[in-house]
């Protein structure tokens, strides 16, 4: 007998949505919100289904998708700290001045 390899259809990738990075499918939450939910933050897979109105299912995909990707999703995550961090350093998007200056 063949052996049949199945998909699970959960995640997508859209340019027009969150540029193009991976999101659970028939929403605009990335994939790296759960990997950073799960792996930074120590989140259970049903702690995070429930914070984000998920199946179980969706998490788990998130999750394998994450590791079947890893080094990509890393390397990105890791552009994106740096980027948010120096515009956290340039008080870029404050409302508020500095209490330190």
């Amino acid at each position: 007998m063949a052996e049949t390899v199945q998909s699970i259809n959960l995640i997508t990738t859209n340019p027009n949505v969150r540029d193009g990075r991976p999101c659970i499918a028939g929403t605009t939450l990335e994939v790296s919100a759960i990997v950073i939910a799960k792996i930074i933050h120590g989140q259970s897979p049903d702690d995070i289904a429930s914070d984000y109105r998920l199946t179980l299912a969706q998490v788990y995909a998130a999750l394998a998708y994450y590791y079947e990707h890893k080094a990509e999703m890393d390397a990105t995550m890791r552009e994106r700290s740096k980027l948010a961090q120096e515009l956290k350093e340039k008080q870029v998007g404050s409302r508020h001045p500095s209490l330190s200056g």
